[in-house]
């Protein structure tokens, strides 16, 4: 790797207070470092933006739902494909790219870390197939536990010991990084026919309910100190008047203090929240809480929380809210498809347009943006459109261009053809504040790694850490005044160094760089009794046998494993 030295750039790092201070950047051996040598490549970043590489907290960007929508959206992969520059491969799709288009897109926005968010554990082998197929961006996935058997038993008799015992087998055992619970309960009582849409619904058979899951599994995490905090998709998503419910999961956080060496502070992230902050009882009067919710956020320190912005895109949505995705299906009746994953979740896939024609939609983007200008603490807000459910991931930039731009936030609503209800709906065009380049870097480099517990990795310049580093052809001292051109300099980066390789120029890929795979080894003491299920189980009632369930280590190229150690 050759030493870099980039300088007189106007630097935004959080994570050490410089705020557009122009200075030097150097990397030497893929970090970086205090200061380079007289022989190091000095790249020029003056009138520039400069960054560390990017840290995207949710996405789904690998894995067999993330294949069933490319196989069921033939049109996606035709849509705004091109062929591959430089001799690198073809590119394909919008809302569900190819995974060679995944990797390189990612690179042009100048990130280096993606968190694929919701991995069924018995196609995890499947889901690091295709990590491992996506080049350049660092990728780590989050299986899900929320309405997996073994939880649910363990956690209806109050075996915390036993829960964490069994979370740290089959995060060895799928290459995992985290728990992410997705509509806790209710995916499971989809097999019923049925789902929970309040926290106090039980599950059937199991007779458990959404709140002793979450709080189960929030006590899990902290007994096993895991560098993130509980993952979760809310009970009741994308239904009017279902932010009550929001607001009562997120305080099940309250009184509980993260335990873990990572410097994370929070114990439970919400994610997507836009899709989780609805008012009205119906879509007559359906409306913003956007207020109500982060009122309570501001409050609780520790709670992170991440957009799901809406972007006005034809998109693919898809999660393993399988319950939600039929109830999708009923509202546009265009393609559907669900399946369930044996003892652990399910998914379905379901197309949608973001019609700026229709008003529901337009509420849907007032409030993903409220939710960003409302918040006061901008370390625990992070950009995301929980890709590609409220849109594709390329349109991250259009995000920032519309949270630093009021003007171009009231030319969108201008172009509603409901404006008018959609300004009744929401406060979005009575908010003036615009979000500044330092914000933007809290949003999406130093908070969304303080909150995976990967500080130490990326989301700062601070010397030691990855050389990760992103040049903007942004002027601070003078934004555009046209957006679009905004929007155009975050897309294509004019630089992207990725641990200390020079991965893209002017907006083109020049190397694939050096990608790794993240995981978490959490080491708990013997527990003969979770041993003795996972054989009983895997013998009555999986379809795979219990040898073929674990990923192998060469599916998890260049492998970074975390270890912690459980509390005792």
């Amino acid at each position: 790797m050759a030493e870099l030295l980039i300088k007189n750039g106007s630097v935004f790092d959080p994570t050490r207070s410089i705020n557009g201070d122009v200075m030097d950047v150097a990397i030497r051996d893929g970090r970086i470092v205090e200061s380079a040598g007289p022989n190091a490549k000095v790249i020029d970043a003056s009138g520039k933006t400069v960054m560390s590489g990017g840290v995207d907290i949710h996405a789904h960007v690998a894995g067999p739902k993330v294949n069933a929508g490319r196989t069921m959206r033939p049109e996606d992969k035709l849509f705004k494909s091109q062929a591959a520059a430089g001799g690198y491969r073809m590119e394909m799709g919008f809302s569900i790219p190819s995974t060679f288009r995944t990797g390189y897109d990612y690179a042009r926005m100048g990130y280096a870390f993606v968190m694929e968010a919701a991995m069924p554990p018995l196609h995890s082998p499947h889901v690091h197939e295709e990590i491992h197929d996506t080049p350049i961006v660092d990728e780590a996935a989050l299986p899900v536990f929320g309405n997996n058997w073994f939880v649910l038993e363990y956690l209806k008799r109050g075996e915390i010991e036993n829960a964490a015992a069994y979370i740290a087998w089959l995060l060895k055992a799928s290459k995992g990084y985290g728990i992410k619970v997705v509509n806790p309960g209710g995916t499971e009582a989809w097999g019923w026919g049925l789902n929970c849409l309040t926290l106090d619904d039980a599950v059937p058979y199991f007779q458990i309910t959404p709140k002793e899951i979450v709080s189960g599994l929030i006590e899990t995490n902290e007994a096993l100190g895991l560098p993130h905090s509980v993952h979760i998709h809310q009970n009741d998503l994308g239904n009017p008047g279902n932010y009550r419910t929001t607001i009562d999961t997120l305080r099940l956080a309250e009184g509980v203090t993260a335990k873990n060496r990572f410097g994370r502070e929070q114990v439970i992230h919400s994610t997507h929240l836009q899709f989780h902050a609805y008012g009205g009882d119906g879509w007559g009067n359906f409306e913003s809480k956007a207020r109500e919710v982060v009122d309570y956020v501001n409050g609780q320190k520790n709670v992170t929380f991440d957009l799901g912005a809406v972007t006005l895109d034809e998109t693919t949505t898809m999660t393993a809210d399988g319950p939600f995705e039929h109830h999708l299906n009923g509202l546009n009746h265009l393609k559907w498809t669900n399946v369930d994953v044996e003892l652990e979740t399910a998914a379905g896939v379901v197309p949608y347009v973001y019609s700026p024609s229709i008003r529901v939609c337009g509420i849907q983007w007032a409030i993903g943006l409220e939710l960003a200008l409302l918040c006061k603490d901008m370390d625990r807000c992070f950009i995301s459109t929980d890709h590609p459910n409220a849109g594709p991931f390329t349109r991250y930039p259009r995000i920032y261009t519309w949270l630093m731009s009021r003007k171009f936030r009231d030319e969108t609503i201008g172009s509603f053809k409901y404006s008018d209800k959609v300004v009744a709906a929401t406060e979005i065009a009575g908010l003036d504040r615009e979000i500044s380049l330092y914000e933007i870097a809290q949003m999406t480099r130093s908070g969304p790694a303080k909150a995976l517990g990967l500080k130490d990795l990326y989301g700062g310049l601070s010397p030691g850490q990855d050389g990760n580093v992103v040049i903007y052809d942004i002027d601070p001292a003078n934004l555009p005044s046209d957006p679009s051109k905004l929007e155009a300099a975050f897309q294509r980066a004019a630089w992207f160094i990725k641990t200390g390789e020079v991965v893209v120029k002017d907006g083109e890929i020049m190397n694939h760089g050096n990608k790794r795979t993240l995981w978490v080894r959490a080491n708990v003491p013997e527990n003969p009794q979770v041993k003795r299920d996972i054989h009983d189980k895997f013998i009555k009632d999986y379809t795979v046998g219990l040898q073929n369930y674990e990923v192998r280590d060469y599916l998890a190229p260049n492998p970074y494993v975390i270890e912690v150690e459980m509390e005792a």
